[in-house]
């Protein structure tokens, strides 16, 4: 074989496993790449659930825009709000026998 027959194999197969190199382990791998795909889809579904909530939210606020009755809803169950006049009855369950004081 030609000696410069020789060069041009060499330097052939020297750039095939240069670019196996770069296809199995360097920047832009295969797992690189599987890498990227998973982190995709986990930041997807992060995306859906942060839209699903900011569709509750938004609902929320706009039904708090309608009307006073959303309002005063809301002041009853996480404030413990009542109305002028009304009376407040808090039912405490009995204690069983055997309890401390």
């Amino acid at each position: 074989m030609d000696w410069r027959l020789r060069l041009v194999f060499a330097v052939l197969i020297i750039a095939l496993l240069a670019l196996q190199y770069r296809l199995w382990v360097g920047d832009g791998s295969l797992a690189d790449v599987s890498l990227l795909k998973q982190q995709l889809s986990e930041q997807q579904q992060a995306l859906q659930r942060l839209e699903a909530r900011n569709a509750r939210l938004r609902a929320e606020v706009e039904d708090l825009r309608r009307g006073q009755e959303a309002i005063e809803a809301r002041a009853r169950s996480e404030l413990g709000m009542i109305r002028e006049g009304e009376t407040f009855f808090q039912l405490v369950e009995p204690k069983a026998e055997g309890e401390g004081p």
